[in-house]
């Protein structure tokens, strides 16, 4: 029986996983392989530092799901592949594949300058976040100037501005906000960019937010250091903090980096065509972060990355199995859509507000773009929680 492996489990893996298996039936075995038992609805890790959500109320097991849909899986780290061979090396042993599917998400580069690991925090991981949550509670006995941003090279630039608004928000309701100079620190050549080049009308918003909110920002620039008290910027200012959070750069996993033969790019990203399938080697696929994306624009004299969110993720699963399905029923024509070409769908949080960005296609040229703001609740992005949680834990991976 033919197999497909997909290494990595969660937004594209876990849709990739489901829907080739629904596509194919019985004919073709499907085996997931990642480290982690948990499903994570990665998004809302951003209300976890402020008790708004517990660990557990976004994340589940995924073992019985995918038995439920007929997807084998194997709890186990990915160490190598021999594409040669279609060998997968993991700590519990050897597997064999006839298509592999590489959705295996980011690895965080804290070393993109001195002090990110030891002296800020990042809200991208369970632990993290857990570990900012106690820091905070710290902090408001004992207030002062706060650095929230993004690093040089950094790419998800809009979870950090949903951290910024969340935690502008805590300090009120903690009754700490006129003790506390707020600052945001990005890449970016203008607020708003988000590693997409913009959307109209998104820098006017959200400087009239820093304006309200009485946040002072910086844009182009970097992170030279990080120490326990401040923060020294590329431009060679400091800005003082007693607390930093930092968005750095996502790079490839080990998996990818320890595997020459998968040609990746120095960031450890997988070469691929518009059909997400491997430039030079025909029954490798990538999904997710894990893909290569070019980058239409010039980042400016900070270099900054673009965005790898859920949604593209959620995309390039299903375009994946699509294609893999196609492929297994012998056909050659394959389904395409470019990464910048994928709709932009995202809700972003500003502290039980939002707004709400809606585009034809992530890159420019588009046909259409919009922000729209709501101040009254972030009943968008409790929503779109709830439903795409509700789907995965029912295997519904057809569903948008």
């Amino acid at each position: 029986m033919m197999k497909t492996v997909i290494i990595g489990g969660n937004f594209a893996g876990m849709t990739a996983a489901l829907e080739l298996k629904r596509k194919i039936g019985k004919e073709h075995k499907v085996l997931m392989i990642d480290k982690s038992p948990l499903f994570l609805f990665i998004p809302s890790l951003i209300w976890v530092p402020f008790g708004r959500r517990e660990v557990r109320d976004i994340s589940f097991k995924k073992d019985a799901i995918l038995a439920k849909k007929g997807v084998d899986f194997m709890q186990a780290e990915a160490i190598e592949v021999d594409t040669t061979n279609q060998v997968i090396k993991t700590n519990k042993g050897d597997v064999y594949y006839d298509q592999l599917v590489i959705a295996t998400g980011p690895k965080v580069a804290y070393d993109v300058a001195p002090g990110v690991k030891e002296h800020a925090y990042y809200i991208g991981t369970p632990a993290g976040a857990m570990k900012t949550r106690k820091a905070l509670e710290e902090f408001k006995n004992d207030p002062g100037p706060i650095v929230i941003g993004a690093t040089q090279n950094a790419g998800c630039m809009g979870a950090a501005y949903e951290f910024l608004f969340n935690i502008e928000k805590w300090l009120r309701e903690q009754k700490i906000r006129k003790k506390v100079d707020l600052y945001w620190i990005t890449p970016e050549t203008f607020l708003g960019h988000f590693g997409i080049d913009g959307i109209t009308g998104g820098e006017t918003m959200l400087k009239s937010f820093m304006k309200m909110f009485n946040i002072h920002y910086r844009t182009e620039v970097g992170v030279k250091e990080v120490f326990p008290d401040k923060v020294v910027l590329s431009n060679g200012e400091e800005l003082p903090s007693k607390f930093t959070m930092l968005m750095p750069p996502f790079v490839g996993v080990d998996f990818v980096k320890n595997s020459p033969c998968l040609e990746a790019t120095q960031n450890g990203y997988i070469p691929v065509t518009d059909d997400y399938r491997h430039v030079s080697l025909p029954n490798v696929w990538a999904a997710g972060i894990a893909v290569d994306v070019k980058l239409p624009f010039k980042p400016g004299k900070i270099p900054f990355s673009g965005p790898k969110t859920g949604y593209p993720s959620d995309e390039t699963g299903k375009i994946v199995a699509e294609n893999i399905s196609r492929i297994l029923k012998g056909k050659s024509e394959l389904k395409k859509k470019a990464w910048g070409k994928i709709p932009g769908i995202c809700v972003m949080d500003a502290g039980k507000k939002e707004v709400i960005i809606l585009s034809d296609t992530l890159f420019k040229p588009r046909k259409f773009a919009v922000m729209i703001p709501n101040l009254i609740f972030d009943f968008s992005k409790v929503l779109f929680e709830k439903y795409f949680l509700w789907k995965t834990r029912h295997g519904f991976s057809q569903l948008p």
